[in-house]
């Protein structure tokens, strides 16, 4: 089984999200001049959903929990190869097909039994990305308002200035929250 953990795909609605928050682009710089005091931000969702405190922890979490059952699958792939060995060791041909099938038995097992954990971790990562985003939509609106913009705009587009992008102070926002629940 994979240690690392990927991120969450991106939620289907996010795409209508995204072309609602271009419409509103396009409809700011289609105002006068004397009105374009608009503040814009931006923020990476990709390195917010890989780098949130709540991400991280639910990483770690799941990171134990898959880590004993990753474990026993160890085992039996060290019986696996036990029984490979003794097979390859073997001088009757009856005894070798034997172990032979005991062999290919437990591989079929080995397979299933890391298909289902992967399927199992790729929804408990759906799971607690979905536990958390609208703390992360949260934190993104609250940062917003309190730091005055007037639109901040998610990943992806083409391009963004470096000046705009608030994602590491929405991650800090994150932090706080995080550490005020322990």
């Amino acid at each position: 089984m994979p240690s690392p953990i990927r991120p969450h795909p991106r939620p289907h609605w996010l795409r209508r999200a995204r072309c609602l928050a271009l419409a509103c682009i396009v409809a700011i710089l289609a105002l006068p001049a004397q009105a374009q005091s608009v503040r814009i931000g931006y923020v990476d969702m990709q390195r917010l959903l890989v780098n949130a405190p709540q991400i991280l922890a639910a990483r770690s979490r799941m990171q134990q929990e898959f880590d004993k059952r990753d474990a026993e699958l160890r085992v039996d792939e060290a019986r696996l190869a036990e029984l490979e060995l003794r097979a390859g060791k073997s001088a009757s041909s009856e005894e070798r097909e034997e172990l032979n099938r005991q062999a290919e038995a437990l591989r079929r097992s080995i397979a299933r039994t890391r298909e289902r954990l992967r399927e199992e971790l790729n929804a408990r990562v759906d799971e607690e990305t979905e536990r958390a985003w609208p703390q992360i939509n949260d934190a993104i609106a609250e940062h917003g308002r309190e730091q005055g913009y007037d639109l901040i705009v998610t990943s992806p587009v083409a391009y963004v200035s470096g000046r705009i992008d608030v994602t590491d102070d929405v991650l800090a926002r994150l932090a706080r929250q995080q550490e005020g629940k322990r």
